[in-house]
């Protein structure tokens, strides 16, 4: 089976590798970096994310898109979600026989705010550029995939067969997959926690501890659920995987890059400079724009988001925005 991942960063070659233990795959990484592509084919090692990890032989990259597109079974989306329009332009273009789209973007389109499937499907999927579009999502570090540290995850997609698919593709021994058929519900978990996230690095930056990280990720699910809910997500899900599994994970780990950037914002208590120094793509910056706007839109109350959003954008202090949530009019939980 011949499958092409694209984009070389972290996340994608991690999933590369757990996929390469498989028997009778053709593994392809595209990327852009021409320094990337060489250290994988030459040195079997993708050093700018993971200096200690040797690959297998079975990955392969390139740099050039028919390269990559023409002729494969399967299409892995593994850029920042920044970088969609420019994949989408590369797969018009070069692709040639409607492969599976397995997507592993975590994020919202920032025009309607809805999930990455729904935007792939709008501009793949109408023409049969693809045959079909699964999420592969939940509580996952690339770091941890790559040590083959045991994961559970999700795929996702409205056609149960090609979640199937992409489950038995991909789980082995420690690399577990579940299929999920809610794909509003597990985008939006998937998206909103990194937001959740941010406000859980502010709360320990600003020298809170265990007693608030608890109470945020609680309250944080009851406002993704309360969310998912008026966007026609099932319950359900937000106390699966893709819901409080990768909330509690993104939450509490310095791995997570919208952890750690609300922590030096914490520390700092102001998000200006932290953003100006920040190089790294966190997505909950973006998620946290979009939310924001889409539930005044068809509102729905997100204290947290809300908070997230004037630290971020209207340059709120942190703390002030803490105490803000705090003396809220009391009510039942």
């Amino acid at each position: 089976m011949k499958i092409t991942f694209l984009g070389s960063g972290a996340w994608g070659t991690a999933l590369a590798y757990a996929l390469s233990k498989k028997e009778d795959v053709d593994i392809l990484m595209y990327g852009r970096s021409e320094k990337e592509i060489e250290d994988i084919n030459l040195n079997h090692r993708n050093s700018r994310y993971f200096d200690d990890v040797i690959l297998p032989n079975a990955i392969k990259g390139t740099t050039d898109p028919d390269v990559a597109l023409k002729g494969r079974d399967v299409l892995v989306l593994s850029v920042p979600s920044k970088a969609i329009p420019d994949i989408v332009t590369l797969i018009s273009k070069h692709c040639d026989n409607s492969p599976l789209l397995i997507n592993v973007i975590k994020g919202f389109d920032p025009l309607t705010g809805e999930g990455i499937t729904s935007l792939i499907k709008g501009s793949l999927g109408k023409d049969g550029l693809v045959s079909g579009i699964v999420s592969l999502v939940g509580p996952s570090f690339a770091y941890d995939v790559i040590h083959d540290d045991l994961t559970a995850v999700c795929a996702v997609s409205e056609s149960k067969e090609n979640a199937v698919f992409v489950q038995k593709l991909f789980s082995s021994d420690c690399f577990r997959v579940y299929v999920q058929e809610d794909v509003v519900g597990a985008e939006i978990g998937a998206g909103m926690k990194n937001i959740i996230a941010i406000a859980s690095g502010i709360m320990e930056g600003l020298g809170y501890k265990d007693n608030t990280r608890a109470a945020l990720i609680t309250r944080g699910l009851a406002e993704i659920t309360r969310f998912g809910l008026a966007r026609g997500a099932k319950e359900e899900t937000f106390l699966g995987l893709t819901g409080v599994g990768d909330l509690m994970l993104t939450c509490s780990s310095y791995r997570s890059r919208n952890y750690s950037l609300g922590l030096e914002i914490g520390k700092e208590n102001d998000a200006v400079n932290v953003l100006l120094r920040n190089e790294k793509t966190v997505e909950g910056v973006i998620a946290a724009k979009t939310i924001y706007a889409t539930s005044k839109k068809i509102g729905v109350d997100t204290p947290i988001v809300d908070a997230v959003y004037h630290v971020l954008y209207e340059g709120a202090k942190p703390s002030d925005e803490v105490r803000k949530l705090m003396l809220r009019q009391l009510k039942a939980e």
